[in-house]
């Protein structure tokens, strides 16, 4: 049964501009569907002159969006909705977010939840409290920690740094947005990602390497950031910032893309991409580098295929094309199955109905007296109360 209609704010990173950034590609999806399931939801935004350079919003709102120039003009101006809101969720990345988040929880009356999309690294910086965007005393005073990276690092969340109840929350695809193309496919493979020094090594041996050793393969990669001194194969295409409008194009253009994932969440596992998502709803074999947890998204072998060489990745794309057909589709029926952004809506609302009726027990402990980090908190399993992970 769908719960009563919940008045949520929401800042994060960006919303506007997927530009060098993931976050706004995630929060549409996500933030569309709880406004389809009758929710109000405002997103504050700080705003940035490379997100105004490339803005890329759909023409379609996700929600409510609102920028500011300051802490200060953020106070000015919405403290009143923020007070008054059922919920206030809190990006990771978010700039003077440290500062950001004193500020909500000094002043939300309802829940606050903090949703991270970059774990792995917020951990690594957490641990001698250097990160950014989130101190280490503020973790514990959030009612529920959620993360774009699960498996056993949720655990770490509770135990080492205090979190109150970690869980995952994946990015999902919006259906009506991402389906199958006509036509024949330009390109063997595909990449679709910015520039970072971490994901480099893969590509150059999962796709440059490729394109080195057949001439006669068409491949493109889009995405920003790269270093203009980069050399680039010449059967390699060049696509620079790619807005969400022209992913679906792009994948159905591609008889086989290529899923990559940074450093820390290849070896933290459990952090699917966008890309995984978007890529199987349109019905496109992906070829992933390798990490823990790819099982409890897609099926090795059957549903997704993965490699870890130049040589692994010329021998599948020499698969006949029934078989690439075969690993598409049957992607796209998990996709549909599990990982729509309507699946993580229903899953976020169950996790907030579980924040709000432990709240509104009479012995709560304040968010303004924050456990210590050390302190070994219960294990995540379902018989704490919270529904289980998806």
């Amino acid at each position: 049964m769908m719960p009563a209609p919940l008045d949520i704010v929401v800042l994060g990173l960006s919303i506007t501009s997927s530009w060098g950034n993931g976050h706004a590609t995630t929060y549409r999806p996500l933030l569309r569907a709880l406004g389809a399931r009758g929710h109000r939801v405002l997103f504050l935004e700080r705003a940035s002159p490379s997100h105004a350079q490339a803005p890329d919003q759909p023409s379609e709102p996700c929600c409510e969006v609102e920028l500011y120039a300051s802490r200060e003009e953020l106070a000015d101006r919405h403290q009143l909705r923020l007070q008054g809101a059922d919920l206030v969720i809190v990006g990771s990345s978010v700039q003077e977010g440290q500062a950001v988040i004193d500020w909500v929880q000094a002043h939300a009356r309802g829940p606050v939840l903090f949703y991270d999309m970059d774990t792995p690294m917020t951990l690594a910086q957490l641990v001698d409290d250097r990160c950014e965007y989130l101190a280490r005393r503020q973790v514990p005073r959030f009612d529920m920690y959620l993360s774009f990276t699960g498996g056993p690092i949720l655990r770490r969340l509770e135990r080492t740094f205090g979190a109150v109840h970690a869980r995952p929350l994946y990015c999902a695809f919006d259906p009506a947005q991402y389906f199958p193309t006509s036509g024949e496919p330009r390109w063997e493979l595909g990449y679709l990602g910015s520039y970072s020094p971490d994901r480099q090594e893969p590509l150059r041996q999962l796709l440059m390497m490729p394109a080195i050793h057949d001439s006669a393969l068409r491949l493109v990669v889009a995405g920003v950031k790269y270093p203009p001194e980069l050399q680039w194969p010449e059967n390699i295409r060049r696509i620079g910032h790619l807005p969400p409008g022209g992913h679906r194009e792009f994948y159905g253009a591609q008889r086989w893309t290529l899923n990559l994932t940074r450093a820390g969440m290849r070896t933290a596992g459990y952090s699917p991409s966008f890309r995984l998502f978007e890529a199987a709803a349109c019905g496109v074999p992906v070829i992933s580098d390798e990490w823990p947890g790819m099982h409890e998204f897609f099926e090795p072998g059957r549903e997704v295929m993965i490699a870890r060489s130049c040589e692994e990745v010329r021998r599948l794309l020499c698969l006949p094309p029934d078989v690439a057909l075969s690993v598409g589709r049957a992607a796209r029926r998990r996709a549909l199955s599990d990982h729509t952004a309507a699946r993580r809506a229903e899953y976020l609302e169950s996790l907030i109905d579980f924040v709000q009726t432990r709240r509104a027990r009479p012995r709560r402990v304040s968010r303004k007296a924050p456990v210590a980090a050390a302190h070994p908190l219960a294990p995540v399993h379902p018989q704490s109360g919270l529904p289980p992970a998806e």
